[in-house]
C-alpha cells in the first residue's frame, strides 16, 4: 500500500531530516512512529500528503508515485489519507459541527448528505452530545475526538496521528489509542508518531524507530507459532554515530524538525489555535 524506496528529505541548511529510508507499510496495519524530537517523525509525515516532496527516493501510494502526482491531483490524494494534526488546527470561530462540515462543502458533497456524514462520524468518535459546541469549550481528549472527527470525513484508507496523546493524561490518553484501534480494526490502515512509550511497549503493533532522520528498528509482529504464541521480527539498522554517548544524542535537536505544521487540505487554519488549547 505505501512503499517508501531510499526516502532521503535535506532541508536548505543541508541538515538531513530523513536519510535513505526504506518502508512498507500494508492495508490494514496499525504502525508507531518513534523516536526523540528531531528524528524525523514529523517530515516523514509531512511527505505521505505530499506537504513536500523528498529530495531523494520515491514515495508510492497503491503503485502512484506520489511525488510525480500534478498539483491538481494532490487534493484528491489527501481525501485517501487523515490526518490528526499535532496542533489539532480546529477553526476557533466555528462549532465543533461546522469544522467537521466544512471540508466536505468545500469539496461541494450535497448539504443533506455531508450533515447525515457528519452526524455519523461524530456519534462514532463519542462526542456527537458536543457538537454545537466551539473547541474552547472541549477539554484535550474532546479536542483530539473532534480532530480525528474531522480527519475521517471522507472515510480515508489511511489516518496519520501526530502525536495524539502529546497534551493529555494517561486515561485520555488511553482513551484515544482505543479509538484508534477500534478505527484500525474497521481496515483503515492507522501510522501514529508518539512520544509515548508506555502506549507503545504495552501494544502489541509495529513499531518503526527514527534516530537522527535513520530507521533504526523495525518490528513487526509476526504469524503466531503452534504454540499459540506470537513470534516478532524485529529488523535492526544500524544506528547513526554509534559510539556517541545516547545522551549526547538526545541533546541534539534538528532545527528543522520543529515546525510540526502540516497544510490542512481543506478549510481554514486558525492560527490563535495554540493560545486555546486546554
Amino acid at each position: 500500500m505505501i512503499r517508501l524506496l531510499e526516502v532521503t528529505k535535506t532541508y536548505g541548511t543541508g541538515t538531513s531530516a530523513l536519510s535513505d529510508i526504506s518502508l512498507s507499510i500494508d492495508k490494514g496495519e496499525f504502525v508507531f512512529i518513534v523516536g526523540p524530537s528531531g528524528s524525523g517523525k514529523t517530515t516523514l509525515l509531512r511527505l505521505l500528503i505530499r506537504d513536500m516532496t523528498p529530495t531523494r527516493g520515491t514515495i508510492t501510494l497503491n503503485n502512484v508515485d506520489i511525488g510525480k502526482l500534478s498539483n491538481k491531483k494532490v487534493p484528491q490524494l489527501r481525501k485517501q489519507i487523515g490526518v490528526v494534526f499535532q496542533d489539532l488546527k480546529m477553526l476557533m470561530d466555528r462549532t465543533i459541527y461546522e469544522n467537521i462540515l466544512l471540508p466536505l462543502e468545500m469539496a461541494g458533497m450535497d448539504h443533506k448528505e455531508a450533515e447525515q456524514k457528519v452526524h455519523k462520524i461524530l456519534t462514532q468518535v463519542g462526542i456527537e452530545e458536543h457538537m454545537e459546541k466551539f473547541p474552547i469549550q472541549l477539554s484535550g481528549g474532546e479536542l483530539q475526538r473532534a480532530a480525528i472527527a474531522r480527519a475521517l470525513v471522507f472515510s480515508p484508507e489511511i489516518l496519520l496521528a501526530d502525536e495524539p496523546t502529546g497534551n493529555l493524561d494517561n486515561t485520555t490518553s488511553w482513551e484515544i489509542v482505543k479509538l484508534l484501534q477500534d478505527i484500525n480494526k474497521l481496515g483503515t490502515t492507522v501510522i501514529m508518531a508518539t512520544h509515548n512509550l508506555e502506549v507503545v511497549n504495552s501494544l502489541d503493533k509495529r513499531v518503526v524507530e527514527l534516530e537522527k532522520g535513520k530507521m533504526t528498528r523495525d518490528t513487526k509482529k509476526g504469524p503466531s507459532t503452534s504454540s499459540g504464541q506470537d513470534v516478532k521480527e524485529t529488523k535492526h539498522v544500524k544506528k547513526p554515530e554509534e559510539k556517541e554517548d545516547k545522551k549526547d544524542l538526545e541533546k541534539k535537536p534538528e532545527v528543522e524538525e520543529k515546525d510540526s505544521s502540516i497544510n490542512l487540505p481543506a478549510g481554514r487554519q486558525d492560527s490563535e489555535q495554540g493560545k486555546h488549547k486546554q
